[in-house]
């Protein structure tokens, strides 16, 4: 199945998100790329070698205000101890939501 093409328009914005806590090992790259395309966002999710789970995600304010609510919970295996967020520029073009 090809990944589906999502237009960043000029309302989209781009944000990293930092998970911290249980959060490798428990199925949350998985979980948060299906988060991702469901609603509807381009970006990416892999594992850091600290332990934390970053995201890179970009789409309108409120799909990534409900990205960020979910991530703040995460798969029923996770137990998330903090989500740091950041503002960033949209500088790759991205189809999509994959695990890197």
């Amino acid at each position: 199945m090809s990944p589906k093409v999502i237009r960043i328009t000029a309302m989209d914005i781009c944000r990293r998100y930092v998970v911290s806590g249980v959060v490798q090992g428990v199925g949350f790259r998985y979980h948060a790329q299906r988060q991702g395309q469901v609603l509807g966002l381009s970006g990416w999710v892999h594992n850091r070698a600290d332990g934390d789970v970053e995201l890179l995600a970009y789409g309108e304010p409120d799909r990534l205000e409900q990205l960020y609510n979910w991530l703040l919970r995460g798969p029923s295996m996770a137990r998330v101890s903090g989500v740091r967020v950041e503002e960033m520029e949209a500088d790759e073009e991205m189809e999509g939501f994959a695990i890197r």
